[in-house]
């Protein structure tokens, strides 16, 4: 199944007769909330969620965005309407990273039919609402497990004896600035993969063979293991959909670089070499 839903696919299915829940989950990096702009307009009949509070747990040993409770996001998506049978499309503002977020989310925790808008709510050409839906609740439980997931120490052993990418900006992985977190590199034995270089000028995926060769010049064919990880999770999430859409399986360590760089006693690389 296609991860990835067009604007102009989405409007068809929108008046069609198994509409998808619309879940908006617009959010930037450090503020402001986006729920101020998902008042100001979204997509018809779109429920908003809060990627630092529904999204992630709280801040601490686990990241900047650790996994949250398993049957509290369970709760959040059934008051967003979402079912065990019914389609879900993700969309944020068109970085992609937010609604990369929530697709992984409901992917590991079982939910067979996700979609993320390519292009986010940028790409929406159609009409936009400022009412706030009440759907009736759904019935998804989660069932986490369904994707592959890395703690700290199964991210160092991947570094070893497979491919982990990591997806932050290259000057943070090479160790030349760290605006976030305490101590910057990389994890020793982990590749450059920059997630903003598997998307277009307006924020839209690559095609598939394209976003195939690159993870193929990384080493992802020959690799019997792929793993992402990124900051704290977020852009981590966004790398690993763009390698689904490549048709490469890959885990999301999930404590990410914020988890890492805390823990004083894990090694750290710095320079454009692994390590």
């Amino acid at each position: 199944m296609n991860p990835l839903i067009s604007a102009s696919e989405l409007a068809g299915e929108l008046t069609g007769g198994r509409p998808p829940v619309l879940l908006d989950v617009r959010w930037q990096l450090g503020g402001p909330p986006g729920r101020p702009e998902y008042e100001a307009g979204h997509l018809p009949g779109a429920v908003y969620v809060d990627l630092d509070t529904e999204l992630a747990g709280a801040p601490g040993r686990g990241g900047r965005h650790p996994l949250p409770d398993v049957a509290e996001f369970g709760a959040v998506m059934r008051r967003a309407g979402v079912g065990a049978g019914s389609p879900v499309v993700v969309y944020d503002s068109g970085q992609g990273w937010a609604a990369a977020r929530a697709w992984w989310l409901l992917r590991w925790t079982g939910h067979p039919d996700v979609r993320v808008l390519d292009g986010g709510l940028a790409a929406w050409r159609g009409e936009l609402s400022t009412v706030t839906p009440e759907p009736p609740a759904g019935d998804f439980v989660p069932e986490p497990g369904r994707l592959p997931l890395l703690d700290a120490d199964g991210a160092a052993a991947l570094a070893r004896t497979g491919l982990l990418l990591d997806a932050r900006a290259g000057e943070r992985y090479r160790g030349e600035v760290e605006p976030i977190d305490p101590v910057g590199g990389h994890i020793p034995g982990a590749a450059s993969a920059p997630t903003t270089e598997n998307v277009d000028e307006n924020g839209r995926f690559l095609p598939p063979e394209v976003l195939a060769a690159r993870f193929k010049a990384l080493g992802a064919a020959e690799a019997p293991e792929v793993g992402v990880y990124c900051g704290s999770g977020v852009s981590g999430a966004h790398e690993v959909l763009a390698l689904e859409v490549a048709g490469i399986r890959a885990a999301l360590y999930a404590g990410s670089w914020s988890e890492w760089s805390a823990d004083p006693a894990r090694p750290v690389a710095k320079g454009p070499a692994r390590g």
